[in-house]
């Protein structure tokens, strides 16, 4: 009866079970389909009828948050999500926009916001982001975990980006807690906005790096450290590798020593097995 202890004593502490986990998916699924008819089989015609599902909305909030905050809490943050739903809204039609005018590939701003991973992450986390200034605990990392499971991009909901944030294919890309991101930014796959090693001790210190406005950073590039500022109007290159700070409109790039041969120069013939 060992394991069926060890499993009960865990469940007695733990008040958080499996509903918790897909009631927040579901309402994080119909609020994107309340802002965007894009993520709806709802056809919401009229104001009255929008008002309604935002209403809706607002009691599952309430709901869900009752598992973790205490009743007074509760009302108080979805009284607070919503009026801020708002200017939550006008920032995500202007990121969509950005990626739109960032990538010569998307068609139209529709494209953008029914296809792109990184338009998906960046609302999510816009929406858990304001969780995380109210203190909710837990809820706003699983929102943002789940926009990580859909899409492969793990932004942290206490992260701080600015407007007009264009994520162009978007897999791989990691931006940690304590990253501060200016507007006009644009970040291309596989780049992380991580940490140097820190003591469990200091996880409220700032840890991760500074990105000023209208900077560009390509695939692959690796920021670390809280007191790395990369300076507005720069630009990153691919697999570059920071630790320090970089001045305004600087230009960083990696050289890499690529040679390449004809295969019958000579016998030293390269053999790869996969």
């Amino acid at each position: 009866m060992a394991l069926e202890n060890l499993i009960y004593n865990f469940r007695e502490k733990s008040s958080l079970e499996l509903s918790f986990r897909n009631d927040a998916q579901i309402f994080v699924n119909e609020l994107l389909g309340l802002l965007f008819p894009h993520f709806s089989l709802k056809k919401l015609t009229t104001l009255e009828e929008i008002n309604v599902e935002k209403l809706k909305l607002r009691l599952q909030l309430i709901n869900i948050l009752s598992h973790i905050v205490d009743e007074q809490q509760k009302i108080a943050v979805a009284d607070i999500f919503f009026n801020r739903i708002e200017e939550v809204y006008i920032d995500l039609l202007e990121d969509a926009e950005a990626i739109e005018r960032g990538d010569p590939a998307a068609e139209n701003v529709d494209e953008v916001i029914i296809t792109y991973p990184g338009f998906l992450a960046i609302s999510i986390y816009r929406f858990a982001h304001i969780f995380y200034e109210l203190n909710v605990p837990i809820f706003p990392r699983l929102l943002t975990e789940y926009a990580h499971q859909l899409t492969g991009i793990d932004i942290h909901p206490g992260a701080q980006i600015g407007k007009r944030i264009c994520i162009d294919h978007g897999t791989g890309i990691v931006i940690g807690e304590t990253t501060v991101i200016g507007n006009n930014v644009k970040i291309y796959q596989g780049v992380t906005l991580g940490a140097l090693s820190v003591e469990k001790t200091n996880n409220k210190i700032k840890r991760h790096p500074t990105i000023e406005d209208n900077v560009v950073i390509y695939s692959g590039a690796t920021i670390l450290g809280g007191d790395t500022v990369i300076g507005h109007d720069s630009i990153i290159g691919g697999n570059v590798w920071l630790i320090e700070t970089v001045p305004p409109y600087s230009i960083v790039y990696h050289k890499s020593n690529i040679k390449v041969r004809n295969q019958f120069d000579d016998n030293n013939i390269i053999n790869y097995v996969i």
